[in-house]
């Protein structure tokens, strides 16, 4: 029986795509139950938003007082710019990647499997942070229950893979197949890229999850024709993912990763500022390509946004002019709220 999903519920479920904190996750699936239509055709949709629910619930509680679960987070709260998944077969060099961009003191070990849970550290770039969350590797011989789980709060991933490894295809086909299996997966499309609007069977799976990725060739110290093995590397898989060389060993790459994240997360930077008074430029409002003034006012403060009028706007082409709140900021945007 098809689903009719009602527009309340499709709008419920795009709000659940593009939230990224937990806790706005949590408000959207309860609002999803709440309008979706009551008919046998969704009755396996209520159960799965559900589920979804009471786990995200507790994940969010922490452990019960005196109960069983302890142990690190499984759902790391996204801070900063945006969080980038870092995810790829044993043995990758995914933690001492993560260990080098982020200066994090997590456990590195010459041997798998050493990443049991969630590991966020916070990589700098200009005068923005990315938070870059070091995952378990990915394998089919041992899988983790709760992957999907720790990416629904990921803007995009990074697959790790030894570009030296001579199985590195058999790896990266086992990793797209466990999170195939999970209802995740790989796209070559980043936020700064044009993306398609969502169809009818997104909104019919609205925890199926898919990740721009960027195929990062690791230990490419190791192997002289790394670029010309990642191109055949990815001609084997089918796959055209954006790639990039590089060493977290040497560092060879890493400072070229970083300006490229930037770039293609869409990343735009807002400064504000008070009346009569210079912009904050210390520490700018990050938002993403395509959000507007009454965004940021969302970000400054969440009951702000009902009560914003219009705003002043600074920048290579306006020089404190008045913007409504739907006007679209860019990157380097000056603005000052106006209820």
């Amino acid at each position: 029986m098809p689903a009719n999903l009602s527009p309340e519920y499709k709008a419920a479920a795009d709000a659940l795509r593009r939230a990224r904190d937990p806790a706005d996750r949590l408000d959207c699936l309860r609002e999803m139950l709440r309008v979706i239509p009551k008919h046998k055709g969704t009755d396996h949709l209520q159960g799965d938003l559900k589920r979804r629910i009471k786990e995200l619930d507790e994940e969010l509680a922490g452990p019960r007082k005196g109960g069983a679960r302890s142990g690190p987070a499984l759902v790391v709260r996204p801070e900063g710019a945006a969080q980038v998944a870092l995810i790829g077969p044993p043995n990758s060099g995914k933690s001492t990647l993560h260990a080098r961009l982020t200066g994090s003191t997590a456990r590195v070990a010459p041997y798998p499997f050493t990443t049991q849970y969630p590991e966020p550290g916070m990589m700098p770039i200009e005068d923005i942070h990315l938070q870059l969350v070091d995952l378990p590797p990915q394998s089919s011989q041992h899988p983790v229950t709760w992957i999907a789980g720790a990416l629904q709060s990921a803007d995009a991933c990074l697959l790790i893979v030894d570009i030296a490894d001579p199985d590195a295809v058999r790896q990266v086909q086992d990793v797209a197949q466990v999170l195939a299996g999970r209802r995740v997966g790989l796209s070559r499309v980043w936020p700064a890229d044009e993306a398609p609007p969502p169809d009818e069977a997104d909104f019919e799976d609205p925890f199926a999850l898919t990740l721009p990725t960027l195929l990062v060739a690791n230990k490419s110290d190791l192997d002289p024709d790394s670029a010309a093995d990642v191109a055949a590397l990815e001609e084997l898989l089918g796959i055209d993912y954006p790639a990039m060389a590089v060493s977290a060993e040497t560092g060879a790459g890493l400072e070229s990763l970083g300006k490229w994240l930037f770039r293609r997360l869409g990343v735009v930077r807002v400064y504000t500022k008070a009346p009569g008074k210079p912009a904050d430029h210390a520490r700018p409002f990050t938002l993403t390509r395509g959000q507007t003034v009454a965004d940021v006012a969302r970000l400054v403060h969440r009951d702000l946004v009902d009560a914003i009028r219009y705003a002043r706007l600074w920048n290579a082409t306006h020089d404190g002019q008045h913007v409504g709140r739907d006007h679209r900021v860019e990157d380097g945007d000056v603005i000052e709220l106006h209820e």
